[in-house]
């Protein structure tokens, strides 16, 4: 079972400071038939004006990961760290039993381009912990590269949640297969570029912002299809 959420069925909140692109409910956005997907509680695609930002709030069992797409973002936290995150960069965030956060584009040229996720973790009042890395470009291109997982996965950054997460840079023409378990969910977003994936339920085209929410679909095939020569994607698998 596949369902296609286009870049247009998303919520829009321009705040002025920042431009956010909600998938799933979220801060003045309420849809209880678009809570969550499995334990996927936020996606939100965002654009951050530069000298502005979040200041410092609290968190609590969640798991919040944010990849830096263009630009770069600040952050500092209540256990002490303080960070400039570059594109490419992937960040963990457990926030446990509590931390407070802030996030800043520092800059005074172009908004940071970010994307965050929310999770909820596997279990409640973890210690509090953080985590970030920088992947390339070139570790990604035509193959997924896995940066997050709740298992031991070399290279990747570790969560308190069964799932597993890939960027994925396609060249035009190039396909991936992903086998998916009968009982997993697959959470696909096109970060820019086109592509076309294909699963028992048919073939489906994606756009920039267009995502596909996959359940009960085995032996996923992802080819990128539009004119760029690049087209990126975000794919998690989740329980």
């Amino acid at each position: 079972m596949i369902k296609i959420v286009t870049s247009a069925e998303r919520h829009t909140s321009n705040k002025g400071w920042i431009h956010s692109e909600f998938s799933f409910s979220f801060a003045d956005y309420e849809d209880p038939s678009n809570a969550h997907f499995g334990c996927m509680l936020a996606h939100n695609d965002n654009e951050l004006e530069p000298q502005q930002g979040f200041k410092r709030h609290p968190h609590h069992d969640l798991e919040i990961v944010t990849y830096v797409i263009e630009g770069q973002l600040h952050h500092s936290d209540s256990l002490g760290h303080e960070q400039d995150l570059k594109s490419g960069s992937i960040q963990v965030l457990s926030a446990g039993t509590g931390i407070e956060h802030e996030e800043r584009n520092t800059g005074d040229e172009r908004p940071v381009r970010f994307l965050q996720m929310w999770f909820l973790p596997e279990s409640p009042g973890i210690q509090p912990s953080y985590q970030v890395q920088r992947f390339k470009h070139s570790e990604r291109l035509n193959r997924l590269q896995p940066v997050v997982s709740g298992s031991e996965v070399e290279g990747a950054l570790s969560i308190a949640q069964d799932i597993n997460l890939y960027l994925s840079r396609l060249e035009k023409g190039q396909q991936l297969e992903y086998p998916q378990q009968e009982e997993r969910r697959t959470h696909i977003y096109v970060v820019s570029g086109h592509v076309e994936v294909t699963c028992q339920d048919g073939d489906f085209q994606l756009g920039p912002g267009d995502a596909a929410r996959i359940q009960k679909s085995c032996n996923l095939k992802i080819r990128a299809t539009g004119n760029e020569d690049i087209s990126e994607l975000v794919l998690a698998d989740l329980p």
